[in-house]
């Protein structure tokens, strides 16, 4: 029995690592993964290790709160009170896959333990989603060591989000296309990846003139441009840039791509059967794909089964 509404995974189509640095980012909801609060008298293995996790969260949330630095009040005595009574968050999301796993978890604690909830229906604007972005900033932080927000904004919205910068942030209407061969798919490197290490690379590449320039000038010109060309549903500039993307993301960022698809994600700029980015840091997780002709791309892609989130 489901005790509180469902929270979906999220997929950043544009943006990762750009948003730290105040590129443009396009995210959308996905919801063939989800997760929720659920009650049981007794505990299987996996419930009490749910169970046991949300103790830790609470304890830090706790931390925060009583040091005075929690952006907005939680209910943490009624949390600790579920937590007693056998709650544990039930989800399929992957964890360290890039689509949102800790993101689904924060909003649905947000969702039921906020004293002075936002409602996604009524109370948006621009001002409020930065604080909510801010406050899921601070919560998600404990997963991550460090957070930017987005991920549990996602989740608890349940909308497609556009990223203008890091203050200017909205929700956005994603174009309907005419349905037809090109798709956005996932695949899954089989193995899940750790946020923070690859944070950790990147703040370290940020040190070298030659890599900030490349953000700035390249990746960031790159990117923007196809957010712009996916909202307007104009196909040919947007795989013109996904092409210098996607080229962009091999040669700079190495490290976040697991090894074994090295070869599959040159030969996809090599062929322009499809074109790879990372999908959330990278490390291992999914990988996020975009091809103008799906069968094509399979005949590439081999033994790799593309799941496809999204039809154009």
């Amino acid at each position: 029995m489901t005790d509180s509404p469902l929270f979906y995974a999220k997929i950043l189509l544009f943006g990762e690592y750009g948003i730290i640095k105040d590129a443009m980012g396009l995210s959308i909801p996905y919801n063939f993964y989800q997760g929720a609060f659920k009650h049981a008298d007794h505990l299987e293995a996996k419930e009490q290790k749910s169970n046991e996790s949300l103790k830790k969260f609470h304890a830090h949330l706790v931390e925060l709160q009583l040091s005075g630095l929690l952006l907005e009040p939680l209910d943490l005595q009624a949390f600790a009170d579920d937590i007693a009574s056998g709650w544990y968050f039930d989800s399929s999301i992957p964890q360290g896959y890039g689509v949102g796993s800790s993101g689904a978890l924060v909003a649905a604690i947000y969702n039921r333990y906020a004293k002075n909830q936002i409602d996604p229906e009524t109370g948006l604007n621009k001002e409020t989603i930065v604080r909510l972005k801010q406050l899921f900033s601070q919560m998600e932080s404990f997963f991550h060591g460090k957070s930017s927000g987005i991920d549990p904004l996602i989740c608890y919205l349940n909308l497609p989000l556009l990223i203008k910068s890091k203050d200017d942030l909205g929700t956005v209407n994603i174009p309907e296309f005419n349905t037809g061969n090109g798709a956005i798919f996932l695949l899954n490197s089989g193995q899940p990846g750790e946020t923070q290490p690859m944070v950790n690379i990147f703040m370290e590449k940020m040190k070298h003139e030659g890599f900030r320039n490349m953000l700035k000038n390249q990746f960031t010109k790159y990117n923007d441009a196809c957010v712009k060309s996916f909202l307007k549903g104009d196909i040919k500039p947007l795989f013109s840039n996904l092409k210098k993307l996607s080229g962009l993301l091999l040669e700079n960022f190495t490290p976040m791509i697991p090894t074994p698809f090295h070869e599959l994600w040159k030969k996809g700029i090599d062929t322009n059967a499809y074109y790879l980015k990372l999908c959330g840091s990278g490390g291992g997780g999914f990988i996020l794909g975009f091809t103008r002709d799906l069968e094509e791309a399979k005949k590439h892609l081999g033994e790799h089964t593309p799941e496809v989130i999204y039809k154009f």
